[in-house]
């Protein structure tokens, strides 16, 4: 199948309260194709493993739902930092990375979507995109069968990955090229400085992520629009249409064969209007 004949695969980041297996339950009362899920609770660093019977019942769910491994988007825990100046606290988090991505593939996932991580102003960019790099080659190398998907930031505080060329000199480390991707967030791309508010804006944005980074290296999104104006450098989250980017970068996407076949996730502040805006992202692709 082409990339022109691929669906596009639109969701949002449900609940998965209850169970794992709950998250596919959840996206399919949105009428999703997609959805992204924590695998355990994103705000601990410990988390009981998962039972065969919800793996069981994950697996079975997405089947018998039409979800696919290529339509869903696990996200990690916010604690972890990859590039983390302290010794210690980089163990920590490159432990609790590779729990993550052996949670992905007890449940037959591909993708684990990730922040790269802080310098905390106690290292340079460099060494911590560095320190980033190494953790993800770390994590590679005693799993298998999932991919790392690094996510655009908006460059706030200390934060690594508002750049394209940041994640391109994450990706020009790691060894296993096969294994890693990229997740845009519209919103954090935007607060970083990438201007998206017209159809030509969209344009010059994602040629020069294809310049930089390449969108063989695309696997997933989050679509948000911004609560905070271009280059604020602050991550806020707003409904589609209702914040400083529009909705034109929404209807882009939804005409560019290139954002086909990975998950477009919805992070919106309001999961009250979630299938609202799936419908009129569909909406956008046959306009």
């Amino acid at each position: 199948m082409s990339r022109e004949d691929t669906p596009y695969f639109i969701g949002a980041h449900v609940s998965a309260s209850g169970g794992v297996e709950n998250a596919p339950l959840n996206a399919h009362k949105l009428n999703a194709n997609a959805f992204a899920l924590f695998t355990k609770n994103q705000r601990r660093w410990e988390a009981k493993p998962l039972t065969d019977k919800s793996i069981h019942l994950f697996k079975e769910r997405c089947e018998l739902l039409g979800f696919s491994p290529e339509q869903i988007l696990p996200h990690d825990s916010y604690l972890i930092n990859l590039g983390h100046p302290d010794a210690i606290a980089l163990d920590k988090s490159r432990h609790a990375f590779i729990d993550e991505m052996q949670r992905c593939g007890q449940l037959g996932l591909c993708y684990l979507n990730f922040h790269p991580g802080s310098h905390l102003r106690e290292i340079s960019e460099g060494e911590s995109l560095q320190r980033v790099a190494n953790s993800i080659n770390m994590a590679l190398n005693v799993t298998q069968g999932v991919k790392a998907v690094i996510e655009t930031t908006a460059g706030q505080g200390s934060n690594l990955g508002y750049s394209f060329e940041q994640i391109a000199e994450i990706i020009e480390s790691v060894e296993d090229k096969s294994r890693i991707g990229v997740c845009i967030d519209t919103c954090h791309i935007f607060a970083a400085g990438y201007p998206l508010q017209t159809f030509d804006l969209c344009q010059a944005t994602f040629d020069e992520f294809e310049k930089t980074v390449g969108f063989n290296f695309l696997s997933g999104m989050h679509l948000n629009d911004s609560k905070v104006a271009l280059g604020a450098r602050v991550d806020r989250h707003h409904s589609l249409g209702q914040g400083e980017i529009g909705l034109d970068v929404f209807r882009f996407i939804m005409k560019d064969a290139r954002f086909r076949g990975i998950p477009l996730i919805l992070e919106t502040i309001d999961d009250t209007l979630w299938a609202d805006e799936i419908q009129l992202l569909r909406q956008f692709s046959v306009q």
